[in-house]
């Protein structure tokens, strides 16, 4: 398996906790990246899980919070409060894994911010890994993230 060779998927639905928000995505990258920057510990209580779609293969009904900061944007459901996204302005949805139960199968391609991951929270596998200065030097970032 390789990063710039994803692994690809057609249709997966999911929901939040409560059920009020639907998402129903069509062709999707069907791989798991992980971060342990300070925000996604602290909007998810651990690591952030995701897979990636294009905004054209995503379909939405429910009541959506969406929070814009600097680079990107967060969603949750207005309801609930299930996490739902992280998305760069200009990148694809960054779908919390967690929502879409046919989503457990994925395999984990990559981890950023491992120098920041909590020790309770070690991801073993063969899959690429980044510090926080690996991957900051390579991407654009808000800022450090301890």
């Amino acid at each position: 398996m390789s990063y710039d060779d994803p692994v690809m998927a057609e249709g997966i639905a999911g929901r939040c906790l409560c059920g009020a928000v639907t998402v129903q995505v069509g062709r999707h990258r069907a791989e798991v990246g992980a971060c342990h920057c300070s925000r996604c510990r602290r909007w998810t209580g651990s690591a952030l899980f995701v897979f990636q779609a294009e905004e054209d293969a995503v379909e939405l009904t429910g009541p959506v919070r969406i929070w814009k900061h600097d680079i990107a944007e967060r969603a949750s459901c207005e309801t609930c409060g299930t996490l739902l996204w992280f998305k760069d302005f200009d990148g694809p949805y960054e779908f919390q894994v967690g929502l879409f139960d046919a989503a457990k199968d994925y395999p984990l391609i990559s981890e950023i911010y491992t120098d920041c991951a909590f020790a309770a929270v070690p991801l073993a596998g063969d899959h690429r890994r980044a510090t926080a200065a690996e991957y900051e030097a390579k991407n654009r970032t808000v800022e450090a993230a301890p």
